[in-house]
């Protein structure tokens, strides 16, 4: 295929740039990262790196919460097949049943590590979201789950005297060598670069929304885990499955607040602009049906009443009650001079979370030998073809347990002999004429909007891998001296992979519909598409 990704962003060179030495380094700082931090042994080093400060994440602005079988009359079979009704049938069973079976202690842990999850007469209150069958989400604040969460988790993370935490530091690229992740080079906010070796390295760098212009994503989510996983020859699986929110807030000016899945569990109604509540017309479960299928069926109600947006309708509710469970919404609709307790809020879908990414076993092993990976930057197999709500975080905790301790296991087996390898990457010399790059990023952002987003056809897929390519052509041959040039070519080096796996798949399943192909095809799509990079930078399909 036509994408041609250079193996290295920047130039560097072992005898011009300072080193770093780890046992184990971890890259993010979400809560899958620090969960892995917090898994290695404590005899051994560990370095944690994190573009932007620790509390931007994804993790950090999850509101809805943490999904676990804690209620007398739940069950693990019940969590279960809940999450492989909601996959699309593409779901990993095993992977879903260590994931379910493993959440209640991770929420307990939590909660000795501080976590002030909310309660009623001193029993957690457990909440119901879309496609799940019990009350089984556990929250915190009412709708700030994953600050409290990050809140508890960073607090305890510092308290390791064998963890050191870089932030506001770019990662551009993972090292290797024989075939091997040896580490990763780095830069700081001024530029300077520095080469970290270490013995395992895991990968926990989140999601990719802002590829997208309609996103829930904070500014960080720019898919450079999964972009420098892919030059380094790492296999990236389902990256045509992307998850929309259905909810996010759609006011002009405003910043695209997601709003969370908690408010159609308390009841909240999904109406269009003349009234309609449509959710009836689409599923039987109304506005609890799975995400993908509430997505779609605002997209379509939006074609139908030509509208930008639908609403959600909390009238009916008591007003005493929705402020007191959703005040972080209703701080923020207010300053629009919406009151949620009375007015509709104006929402329609956006990007919201990762379903693809790295193939990772179930210790979180890549198919790079000394990289691990957990989070949204993988493709575990837990959510198939759409995430059940309420499951990432659980993931992110399951899955950074896992490669901590799994990372940690190797480390250990290799001797404190640490060195420099000789690797380098030239400096290549640079055009004359600048690059307008926030007009590349804008129009990219569109163009993924437009056919990749929440429907997707043959004929747009093309057309945007034709004007990727292009892009690609002359953005990635360029090396860039900051974060918004790496971003940038993170951005289309995922993109085209996004594009060309959503054109693979010739069916609709779970959050991907084609709508030249809206059935789904079991006898030909009951299967994982993969890619890596072959020797020569060019995007190839290795299937599965």
């Amino acid at each position: 295929m036509a994408l041609q990704a250079p193996r290295y962003l920047a130039p560097f060179h072992p005898k011009h740039i300072p080193h770093f030495f780890t046992d184990v380094l971890i890259i993010g700082g979400g809560l899958a990262g620090l969960r892995a931090a917090n898994a290695v042994d404590s005899k051994l080093s560990v370095l944690v790196v994190t573009k932007d400060e620790l509390k931007q994440s994804n993790s950090n602005y999850a509101q809805g919460g943490i999904a676990g079988v804690l209620a007398p009359d739940d069950r693990f079979e019940d969590h279960i097949a809940d999450t492989m009704t909601a996959g699309g049938e593409l779901c990993d069973s095993e992977v879903v049943e260590m994931v379910v079976r493993e959440a209640p202690d991770h929420i307990k842990e939590l909660i000795r590590w501080g976590t002030e999850f909310d309660r009623e007469s001193g029993q957690l209150t457990l909440g119901r979201e879309g496609g799940h069958g019990h009350n089984r989400i556990v929250h915190a604040l009412g709708d700030a789950t994953g600050k409290e969460v990050m809140r508890a988790v960073i607090e305890w993370t510092r308290r390791l005297r064998n963890v050191e935490i870089l932030e506001r530091t770019f990662t551009l690229d993972l090292l290797t060598h024989e075939g091997i992740c040896r580490g990763a080079l780095v830069a700081d906010a001024s530029g300077a670069k520095t080469l970290v070796w270490a013995k395992q390295t895991i990968l926990c760098t989140g999601g990719i929304g802002q590829v997208y212009r309609e996103s829930t994503n904070p500014p960080v989510a720019t898919g450079d885990g999964h972009a420098i996983a892919f030059r380094a020859g790492a296999e990236l699986r389902d990256m045509e499955f992307v998850q929309f929110h259905p909810t996010v807030l759609y006011i002009a000016g405003s910043s695209r607040s997601l709003i969370t899945e908690a408010i159609r569990g308390e009841g909240g109604r999904l109406i269009d602009r003349q009234g309609h509540r449509f959710m009836l017309d689409y599923d039987e479960r109304a506005e609890l049906a799975p995400r993908d299928i509430v997505s779609q069926a605002i997209a379509s109600q939006m074609e139908k009443t030509r509208h930008p947006n639908v609403y959600l309708d909390l009238s009916h509710l008591d007003p005493e009650f929705v402020l007191k469970r959703f005040p972080g919404i209703a701080a923020a609709c207010g300053k629009f001079g919406i009151d949620i307790t009375r007015d509709p809020i104006p929402v329609r879908p956006g990007a919201h979370y990762m379903i693809g990414g790295l193939t990772v076993d179930q210790n979180g092993a890549t198919t790079l030998p000394g990289l691990w990976a957990a989070g949204e930057v993988t493709s575990s197999g837990l959510h198939g073809a759409n995430r059940l709500a309420s499951n990432s975080l659980l993931e992110g905790l399951v899955y950074g347990e896992h490669a901590g301790r799994a990372a940690s296991a190797a480390a250990s087996l290799i001797e404190d002999d640490f060195r420099a390898i000789p690797l380098q990457n030239e400096a290549v010399i640079l055009p004359n004429e600048p690059l307008d790059l926030d007009d590349i990023r804008n129009s990219l952002k569109s163009l993924m909007w437009r056919a990749a987003g929440v429907q997707r056809c043959r004929e747009e897929l093309v057309a945007a891998a034709d004007t990727i390519d292009n892009w690609c052509r002359y953005v990635l041959a360029r090396q860039f001296n900051d974060a918004d040039g790496w971003e940038l070519q993170n951005m289309l080096t995922l993109a085209r992979i996004m594009v060309s796996a959503a054109l693979s798949r010739e069916e609709s399943r779970g959050v991907h519909l084609r709508t030249d192909f809206p059935e789904t095809d079991d006898a030909q799509w009951h299967r994982r598409i993969a890619f890596r990079r072959d020797g020569n930078g060019a995007l190839i399909s290795v299937g599965s």
